[in-house]
This record gives structure tokens, sequence and C-alpha cells, in this order.
């Protein structure tokens, strides 16, 4: 079993699940759940044509650190 990172962003009456590992790999559902049920659906789909296509399959040994940061807005620099 793999097991996969898996971040969910609120969007407009649904949750948007990226799977960093696979690159832009991307669902929504319209709940938290949903979401998740999707990834682990479009994870399935991807591999198997990764495995169909001779490529190697995304493994992620250690999760990545996922962090928030506030930066103060940017002024233009004047001319």
């Amino acid at each position: 079993m793999l097991r996969y990172t898996v971040l969910l962003y609120p969007g407009d009456g649904c949750y948007v699940a990226v799977v960093p590992a696979f690159g832009d790999l991307a669902t929504q559902g319209s709940t938290v759940e949903e979401a998740l049920d999707m990834a682990k659906d479009v994870i399935r789909v991807a591999t198997r044509g990764l495995i169909e296509d001779g490529e190697p399959v995304p493994e992620e040994d250690v999760p990545p650190i996922v962090a928030s940061v506030e930066v103060v807005e940017a002024e233009a620099i004047p001319a």
C-alpha cells in the first residue's frame, strides 16, 4: 500500500484535492470526505496509466512539511 499527501483547498461549494507527488494531479468533492475519496480514485487511475506506459510510479518516502506564512503586502517600487 502506498501513502500520498493530499492537499485540500476549500472552493466555491467544494473542496479541491491536489496530490503533489503526481505533479498537477487534482480532483474535487463536495465534502472533505468525498474529495479524499476522489483523490484515492484519481491516484489509482494515474498509477494504472503509469504502469501500463512502463513509467515509474511516484513514491513519497517522507511526507512534505506543509506550512503557511503571513506576508505583508508589497508596495510598488517608485519609478
